[in-house]
């Protein structure tokens, strides 16, 4: 199976404190299709109340279906719902071919950015999973908190692999496991893979890491030596989870994640003057819309 990179600018983006305009997002999404980007994170349909950042996902998408380029590149647009509203929305936007839901194992977390409870979150899944094959789109299913939590819930791998078994039996065919708030180790990343995806025969199982910088490519390398083949990332490790309660901590980014995977002669498809054309895009949003410090 080869590799699939899933950039994220969605996760990037929907944590800055300044609202990007919808021509500067639809112009960098642009510029990640011209550069051989072909799996994007880039929307999401959530309250615009809770994420100011999303609100206009709708006229982003239909930008770039205007200027020809979702046809042009037929790209995997994956757009974040947390419920019944956002799979209305998306499921109704231009161009979004997969949808994507954080399925927290965390009832803390579950409760405070969702609202919701277990059986209702579960429930959801079940909706999505019927009306996203009914309309002929994707679904990815994020287990969230996948790595443990700093709430102090009982947390173990049994509870990944109790929800990932239940995902299964729901039908849902892609799972990426979420290390929310940055807490694996290259072993745990291991571990937790090999124990989950040991029975995922027909499945796509993927990993959403969060990371200081210099723990990434580790981190990386464990996955793919597990038989990992699916990665989310962003370039230069923009965005991230404001709950790891380390301002280091961020996506992995996607340069770490080529460079990783170069380490064991994996191709990903995307050459390196291509690669430094998006890097040079995302600096450049970052200098104008984030406080962070660019290294």
């Amino acid at each position: 199976m080869a590799v699939k990179l899933i950039e994220c600018p969605r996760d990037a983006w929907q944590g800055l404190e300044r609202i990007i305009p919808t021509e500067e997002k639809a112009n960098y999404l642009q510029a990640l299709l011209e550069a051989g980007f072909r799996h994007i994170d880039a929307v999401s349909f959530v309250s615009p109340k809770h994420v100011p950042q999303m609100a206009d996902s709708e006229q982003v998408l239909q930008r770039l279906a205007d200027a020809g380029l979702l046809e042009r590149y037929r790209p995997e647009i994956i757009g974040i719902v947390v419920n019944e509203k956002g799979l209305e929305r998306a499921l109704a936007a231009p161009g979004v071919t997969t949808l994507g839901y954080p399925y927290s194992i965390s009832a803390y977390f579950r409760r405070a950015n969702a609202n919701m409870s277990r059986a209702e979150s579960r429930a959801l899944v079940e909706t999505l999973h019927r009306e996203t094959r009914a309309a002929g789109r994707g679904l990815v299913v994020y287990i969230s908190m996948a790595f443990g939590n700093p709430y102090d819930e009982p947390w173990g791998p049994e509870l990944v692999i109790e929800t990932f078994e239940w995902l299964k039996s729901v039908g849902v065919r892609t799972v990426s496991l979420a290390d929310t708030v940055g807490l694996a180790t290259p072993r745990d990343v291991r571990d937790l893979f090999l124990a989950t995806a040991r029975d995922a025969e027909g499945l796509e199982v993927g990993v959403h890491l969060h990371s200081r910088p210099e723990g990434a490519v580790e981190k990386v390398l464990a996955a793919y030596d597990a038989g990992c083949r699916r990665f989310d990332c962003a370039l230069t490790g923009l965005g991230g989870c404001p709950f790891a309660g380390d301002e280091l901590v961020g996506n992995i980014p996607t340069e770490a994640v080529v460079a990783a995977l170069t380490q064991r002669s994996v191709d990903v498809g995307l050459a390196p003057e291509a690669l430094a054309r998006a890097l040079a895009a995302t600096r450049e949003l970052r200098r104008k819309y984030a406080h962070a410090v660019v290294h």
